[in-house]
């Protein structure tokens, strides 16, 4: 697992990351923790819009030539 203790929202490092929320995004060793500054923040983060291009397969982008 991959740790970041830098919030994403503010940019701002994490000086004691144990004592602040995170969330753990992916599985396995390919998996990341990212702590946050404050729950504030981490809810930020959790609203963000996700968008699943893989699950979209209405459109085909192959060009066979």
């Amino acid at each position: 697992m991959r740790i970041s203790t830098t919030d994403p929202i503010t940019l701002n490092d994490i000086p004691d990351p144990e004592n602040h929320p995170y969330v753990i995004e992916g599985e396995g060793d390919s998996a990341l923790k990212i702590y946050f500054e404050s729950e504030k923040t981490k809810k930020e983060y959790m609203d963000i819009a996700v968008e699943h291009p893989g699950e979209d397969f209405e459109t085909n982008l192959n060009n066979p030539v």
